[in-house]
Formats: structure tokens, C-alpha cells, sequence
């Protein structure tokens, strides 16, 4: 068998050409799956550690999927805001431990800024219940002292080079006009967070009055013509926020769920909705099921494609080497032997493709992972061959051995004479 397996080596190596081709064709195959495999699993696994500790999401009436995206992934828009009366209303509602307010709509440069109050820094958990973690600085405080502090996530600390004690300018809105820069009320930078891979980390953190102070000469998207207000002004003002985008509570009793929310729908001042983080994370999978599927047909057929492409290159070259095999066929070698010659000779392109393609996904993993990070704020773990990236592996092998197979069975159909014949 070892003699079979080097002559079988060799004489891939003589058509190397073309059989290089084969294999880099299954080697795309194999970074597809792999690299698909890996991304979805990431993705999944990002999405939810990205908040933990949070029994619900309270918001307005909309989709729990559209109130999970906003609230917690920075995703779209509020269709409507919630009422301070309404958030103090469900802070007090038996069973319920804590609340965490947080107001959305403003950012700066591209990151979303995010009003809260000091209960984040101590209640908001992700990943296996973690705490959030202050690398530099402080918390802003929830007196008038920390009107107009700002705590900056990992990520927009880095990229945007900022340090203790920088003044930053919010944007009204996604900052598209400059007109809408708040760039009258700066803010100072007090705190940086430490990297959690969540969309903390893109995101800069006010207080409620701060957010209020903000807007407090603005109405309905617009600055008030002849009423600019500057910091010290603003602050005489009152700064009780009228209203929040969202409250992620915290239950003292994990079975009183669904009691409490059934409370805050029946709410009668305003219609609200609770969703459980973990069942609208498990409806946006089955939304986005469909593209997952999807992908991975399309990866298959490419493995389809390539394992077709090793049967006709060897299906190919057959006829050109008839006089190869009947020389082997005529110094002893059997039927049966010129058959597992060229199988093994398929099986050895389809192990160097599947090696090949781990290695490229590998690879890509490692280098890509920081610009992914930073680009889009998923964490690609370095790859690791799990249960289901073997399976993918073992049915393209077998593929190639079963499509190796078929040129093995022709050139065993192959008669000696016919080998040794005279062709014109």
C-alpha cells in the first residue's frame, strides 16, 4: 500500500497543472463552509452575550425583534418613546429589583451616544454575566456635576483616539448636517470602558440630564429660533427627562417573568410591551434562518462543483493515460490495483484541497478578525474544528473518495488489449 500511496503521489505531481486548479476549487469549497460555519456561529454567540442579567426590555409598542435591535444592538429607530412617568411607573412594580433608562437618537461621528443613568455601570451584565469594567477614569456622575461627562466605549476611544479629559461635540440625530451639531453644550471625557465585544464598546455614554440638557432648546428635531441656552444656563434649567427610548429591567425573582410582563402590557397610562432578550433573540434567528440556509446551499453546490471538477480532470486525462496503464496492467499489476491507483490519486487532491482551504480560513480568521471588530463589532473567534466543522470536512472527503471512485471504475473497465492497441 505504501508503494501504491508514492506511486500514486507521483503521478499526481507530474499533472500538477491541472490538478492544482482541482484543488484550489476544493479548497474554496472548504474556506466557504468553514468560514460560514464559523461567522454564524460567532455572530450568534456575539449577539447573545451582548446583554445578560437583563430579565427584560420594555419599550413602546412595536416588534420585540424592532425593540431588541434598538435597544440593545444600536440598530434602527424607536417608533415612539416612553414616558419618564411610565418608566418610574414600572421601576415600581412588585418584583422588579431594578430599572436601567436609556435614551437614544443622538451620536457622534458615526458612534451611537447613549443617555442612561449611573445603575448601567452597575446592572448592565454581558457575555457569562459580566460587569462592565471602567479601564480609565470614572462613571459620570448622576448629580448636576455630571450634567455634561461623557464615558466612552472601547471602540470609539481607540478609533477616534480620544483620551481623559478630551471635549467632544455631540450630533443631533446621525449627524448628517453639520447644522445639527450640538457643538454649543461639549462634553468631557471622564471614563473609558474596558473591550467587552458588545455594542458598548461603540457607544459613548451620557447622563439622562445630560441628554435632556442637550435638546432643552429644541423642539421637535429643530433648535428654537432666539433661545440658545448655553451650559451654565441650561443647568439652571430642570433636567427630569420627559422621556426614555427604552428600560432594561432586572426581576428580584426570575419566575415572576411573565407577571410582570403581562403587567406592563395591561399598562394603561401608555401602551408598552417586555420582551425576554433571549426569546426576540431566538425569533430574529428564525427571521434570519432563511439567509443562513441559504448560504450554506450555496457553499454545498461549490463543494458539488469541485468534486465534479476532480472527476473530470481524472475522467479526462484517462484516455491519455491508457498506455500507462496497460504497462502497469503488463509488469503485474492488477485490475483492481490500476483502480485504487487512480482513487488514491483522487483522495490525495481532495486531502490537499480540504488542508489547504482549513489553513486559508485559519488564516483569514486571524487576520481578518481585528477589521471585522472594528468594522462591524463582531468578535471572530480563532477557528476551532467542532463537531459540525468535522461533518462538513468528513462529506467533502468522502465526496472526493466517492467521485475518485468513478474514473477507478472506469479504468478497471479498461481491457489490456485495449490499452496495448494501436490508435489512429
Amino acid at each position: 500500500m505504501t508503494a501504491l500511496l508514492g506511486l500514486a503521489a507521483r503521478s499526481a505531481w507530474n499533472r500538477r497543472f491541472v490538478l492544482s486548479l482541482v484543488v484550489a476549487s476544493i479548497a474554496l469549497s472548504t474556506l466557504l463552509l468553514l468560514g460560514i460555519e464559523r461567522i454564524r456561529h460567532d455572530v450568534r454567540q456575539n449577539f447573545a452575550q451582548a446583554v445578560s442579567g437583563t430579565d427584560l426590555i420594555v419599550g413602546a409598542r412595536t416588534g420585540s425583534v424592532q425593540l431588541l435591535l434598538y435597544a440593545v444592538f444600536r440598530i434602527g429607530n424607536a417608533t415612539n418613546n416612553i414616558s419618564w412617568r411610565s418608566a418610574q411607573a414600572v421601576a415600581q412594580m412588585p418584583g422588579v429589583a431594578w430599572t436601567v433608562p436609556i435614551s437614544l437618537g443622538d451620536s457622534h461621528r458615526g458612534f451611537a451616544v447613549v443617555g442612561t443613568t449611573g445603575g448601567y455601570f452597575q446592572h448592565f451584565l454581558y457575555g457569562e454575566r459580566q460587569p462592565l469594567q471602567i479601564t480609565q477614569g470614572r462613571a459620570f456622575a448622576d448629580d448636576t456635576s455630571g450634567v455634561f461627562e461623557a464615558v466612552l466605549g472601547a471602540d470609539v476611544a481607540r478609533r477616534l483616539g480620544y483620551t481623559m479629559g478630551q471635549r467632544v461635540v455631540l450630533s443631533h440625530g446621525d449627524g448628517t448636517f453639520a447644522a445639527n451639531d450640538h457643538a454649543d453644550k461639549p462634553f468631557t471625557v471622564v471614563g473609558i470602558l474596558a473591550p467587552t465585544g458588545t455594542p458598548v464598546d461603540r457607544s459613548l455614554h451620557i447622563s439622562l440630564a445630560g441628554m435632556q440638557a442637550l435638546h432643552i432648546d429644541w423642539l421637535a428635531g429643530v433648535p428654537l429660533p432666539g433661545m440658545k441656552l448655553t451650559p451654565g444656563q441650561a443647568l439652571q434649567r430642570d433636567l427630569t427627562p420627559r422621556a426614555v427610548t427604552a428600560l432594561l429591567v432586572g426581576l428580584q425573582q426570575r419566575s415572576a417573568v411573565f407577571s410582570v410582563q403581562r403587567r406592563i402590557a395591561d399598562t394603561r397610562d401608555e401602551p408598552l410591551m417586555a420582551v425576554l432578550p433571549g426569546v426576540a433573540l431566538d425569533e430574529l434567528w428564525d427571521l434570519i434562518g432563511a439567509g443562513e440556509k441559504a448560504l450554506l446551499l450555496m457553499s454545498g453546490l461549490v463543494a458539488v462543483v469541485s468534486v465534479a471538477g476532480l472527476v473530470a480532470v481524472i475522467l479526462a486525462g484517462l484516455d491519455q493515460r491508457r498506455r500507462e496503464l496497460a504497462i502497469l496492467r503488463a509488469v503485474g499489476a492488477g485490475p483492481r490495483t490500476v483502480a485504487a491507483l487512480l482513487a488514491l490519486e483522487g483522495g490525495l487532491v481532495t486531502a490537499a484541497g480540504l488542508l489547504l482551504g482549513t489553513a486559508t480560513i485559519a488564516l483569514v480568521l486571524a487576520l481578518a478578525g481585528p477589521a471585522v471588530l472594528a468594522q462591524f463589532g463582531v468578535v471572530l473567534q480563532p477557528l476551532q474544528l467542532g463537531a459540525t466543522e468535522w461533518q462538513w470536512l468528513a462529506l467533502l472527503g468522502a465526496g472526493g473518495l466517492l467521485a475518485s471512485a468513478v474514473p477507478g471504475w472506469r479504468a478497471y473497465r479498461i481491457a489490456l488489449a485495449d490499452g496495448l492497441q494501436a490508435r489512429v
